[in-house]
């Protein structure tokens, strides 16, 4: 039987409920399009086997382990990926912490070891490019060989495409990097969002008519400065505002922050996780000449990302 939960289960000893799961097994940056496709597929394969559906995923990501010394730019950090794969209506996920053992794995070592010997999988389903295993020697097709001697099913997911093209994480940073967000949310099927923890500033948005909440976002962050409209999440309800993704360039500190600017909101965010989606956006960081025009200016972003929003309807990420 199902579980009635999505359960998240680590290293240790696998959860009950989640043993002989059909799993959706790979990175998941992103649960972007082409990613949901192979959570249906599993989900799908689960139900008709009567079995539990689940991803198995890896933390950190891969690519981070192989080259700490290139920032990755994240879609989608662990906590926020587990959300979204949450909403997509699956049991559970396995967390898997990818170091040197796990690495060093052979492609069969990591199938009968974990898929088989821990977790007694009733069934795999993989994107059509996933590779595993040590020197990525696992391919799909030998994945699905080894299902039909171990007694497990293997389904194969063909890409997802859009405009001809197949939907990976990739191309959403570069489209984040470019400031192309309607590319983005199409690739993604929802808006890109982040969840950060407000934090005190200089309250200088305060003293002109704007008071923000600033969110210091990951360092490796890709997203394209400049000014949002975005829409924000907190306590159950949603506001929405304008963000400047930045340094700021008329008070530059050094510091790149995500200031947002909350329309009809009025109380104190700090120590607070909050949700923000970027709906649009509106242009880049500017310097003004003097502070009156740009309190002009960002009186003039309000209107526009008011105009969006109207455009936007209740758009959000499914959470």
């Amino acid at each position: 039987m199902a579980p009635q939960r999505f359960l998240v289960v680590r290293d240790g000893a696998p959860e009950s409920a989640l043993r002989g799961a059909v799993l959706a097994m790979g990175n998941f940056d992103g649960v972007h399009r082409g990613h949901r496709a192979v959570v249906a597929t599993a989900r799908n394969r689960a139900s008709a086997l009567r079995k539990p559906a689940a991803v198995l995923t890896f933390e950190p990501h891969p690519r981070a382990f192989f080259k700490p010394q290139e920032p990755l730019f994240r879609l989608t950090e662990e906590a926020v990926k587990l959300r979204l794969l949450a909403a997509t209506g699956l049991d559970g996920a396995i967390v898997l912490t990818f170091d040197a053992a796990l690495a060093g794995l052979t492609a069969e070592q990591f199938i009968v070891r974990v898929l088989v010997e821990r977790f007694a999988v009733s069934g795999v389903v993989i994107g059509f490019n996933f590779h595993f295993g040590k020197n990525r020697g696992g391919s799909p097709d030998f994945l699905a060989a080894q299902g039909r001697e171990r007694g497990f099913t293997v389904d194969v997911v063909a890409p997802f495409t859009l405009d001809g093209q197949p939907v990976s994480s990739g191309p959403i940073r570069d489209a984040l990097a470019a400031g192309r967000l309607d590319d983005a949310t199409a690739m993604l099927g929802f808006p890109w969002f982040v969840s950060a923890t407000v934090i005190h500033g200089d309250k200088r948005g305060r003293e002109l008519g704007f008071p923000t909440a600033n969110l210091r976002l990951d360092a490796a962050c890709g997203l394209r400065h400049g000014v949002y409209a975005v829409r924000v999440a907190h306590g159950g309800r949603r506001y929405d505002g304008v963000a400047n993704f930045g340094r700021r360039p008329m008070f530059d500190t050094g510091a790149v922050l995500l200031e947002v600017f909350l329309f009809d909101f009025a109380g104190d965010l700090y120590g607070q996780s909050i949700d923000v989606a970027f709906i649009a956006r509106l242009r880049e960081e500017m310097t003004f000449g003097s502070v009156d025009e740009l309190v002009a200016r960002m009186k003039d972003d309000a209107r526009q990302a008011a105009a969006v929003f109207k455009r936007a309807g209740d758009i959000f990420p499914p959470l």
